[in-house]
């Protein structure tokens, strides 16, 4: 099974502590990446779809549209929101050509790298807008890779931690 929940970061690594200067004696701890999915067809065009749920803290690290379902006329436009500010610009999809299928990658922090970094102290809605371009057809799943974090933003737990 590929599902698990667990609260707050998953640390990773065999040494916490750093006690040396040689590779097995330094810290290696680092958090988790982690990924949501929402299906999106042509005729989901409502304003501010919810993509996903991000726990406090979290970095976001890449937002990917993968056309399952060639689009016809144009490419749509996407924009991607944390909690209704926008951390993209509006982004048409220009690869895959349109008439095509594959995965495109959406340029993010470009309006707000600050929320891309840390998108805050409490749970963040991430939502999209998606525009068709007058289409009939087109398809696709969009996905929203994140590095899960405290809440605080940090990525490692304090010394005191066990």
């Amino acid at each position: 099974m590929g599902f698990a929940t667990h609260l707050g970061p998953w640390l990773l690594g065999t040494v916490k502590d750093t006690t040396g200067t040689t590779a097995g004696t330094i810290r290696n701890i680092g958090a988790t990446a982690v990924a949501q999915f929402k299906p999106v067809a042509y005729g989901d065009t409502t304003a501010n779809t919810t993509l996903a749920v991000l726990p406090a803290g979290a970095s976001i690290q890449n937002v990917q549209y993968l056309v399952t379902t060639a689009y016809t006329t144009t490419n749509p436009t996407l924009t991607i929101y944390v909690n209704g500010t926008a951390i993209t610009a509006a982004i048409t999809v220009a690869s895959p050509a349109v008439g095509a299928t594959g995965i495109a990658s959406l340029a993010i922090g470009t309006t707000n790298p600050a929320l891309v970094a840390n998108v805050g102290a409490t749970d963040a809605i991430v939502s999209f807008t998606h525009a068709n371009g007058g289409g009939t057809t087109g398809a696709g799943v969009l996905s929203i890779a994140y590095i899960v974090k405290g809440s605080d933003g940090a990525t490692a737990p304090t010394p005191s931690q066990n």
